[in-house]
């Protein structure tokens, strides 16, 4: 890489660690980033804890950031739905389908799971069920519209890769002939309000992630340069097979500390 970005977005889980696990090395490279006067921003589509959570967790690991430095999904849609509720000049009437940890960061708006305006879709975990997927279904097709906090496809786990919530957000698209509002990576909007919130242009920005769709195709379709890591998620069929080309391809966010040597 000739050119030393002046900020560098940043994936959590599977980039800078996998479980509660750093990746070798992450720590220290982020360190050095920062003494070089490089900007960071931590992007997550992660949407079962709160933004302090995340925060807090990130922390305890050992990483050193401001609070405002991590970006996250939910954060997104709370403030996409102000926006629309300020708009049409009265309360929003939603139904929040997500994890217990963030349920409070929509507690400001009305729930209503008969006669929702807006249904804000999360990780749920195992709640998945038939009878949900009938309702959500039922609540679309009376007129509810969808904000997907994020598409993602599947991620890394300490058992293995696991279908994410992109399967069910393709499907209920497909059913109600209908397209979600994607609030997270790879959304447009969002990567332009953290490129926004640094003042920093597409061109001088780099994205480091696991996720070849969501971090480095998002990344890509903005103008930003896309560094695929191979940890988390990566796998090398998935590249081959794919029509995203990644800028750069490194063995682990380790390796960002040596790339302007």
């Amino acid at each position: 890489m000739k050119r030393i970005p002046e900020l560098i977005m940043l994936d959590l889980d599977g980039t800078l660690y996998v479980g509660k696990q750093p990746i070798p090395g992450a720590i220290s490279a982020l360190q050095l980033l920062r003494k070089r006067g490089i900007q960071l921003r931590f992007l997550t589509n992660t949407t079962t804890k709160s933004l302090d959570e995340l925060i807090a967790q990130l922390r305890v690991m050992g990483f050193t950031l401001d609070d405002e430095e991590l970006i996250s999904a939910p954060v997104g849609a709370k403030l996409e739905l102000l926006s629309i509720q300020q708009n049409l000049r009265r309360p929003l009437r939603i139904w929040p389908v997500v994890a217990d940890g963030i349920k409070q960061d929509f507690s400001e708006f009305f729930w209503d799971e008969q006669r929702p305006d807006y249904i804000v879709l999360g990780d749920i975990g195992d709640a998945w069920d038939i009878t949900l997927i009938n309702n959500l279904f039922n609540a679309m097709h009376a007129g509810a519209e969808l904000i997907a906090l994020h598409k993602n496809r599947f991620w890394q786990t300490h058992e293995g890769l696991k279908a994410d919530i992109g399967f069910f957000v393709a499907g209920l698209e497909y059913v109600c002939s209908k397209n979600a509002r994607v609030m997270g990576k790879p959304n447009r909007a969002f990567f332009q309000r953290v490129l926004d919130s640094v003042g920093v242009d597409a061109a001088n920005a780099l994205m480091v992630g696991d996720d070849l769709d969501s971090d480095i195709g998002g990344a890509q379709q903005m103008g930003v340069r896309g560094c695929l890591v191979k940890t988390g998620k990566y796998r090398d069929a998935y590249l081959d097979h794919s029509s995203v080309k990644p800028a750069y391809v490194i063995a682990s966010v380790a390796d960002l500390a040596h790339m302007w040597d």
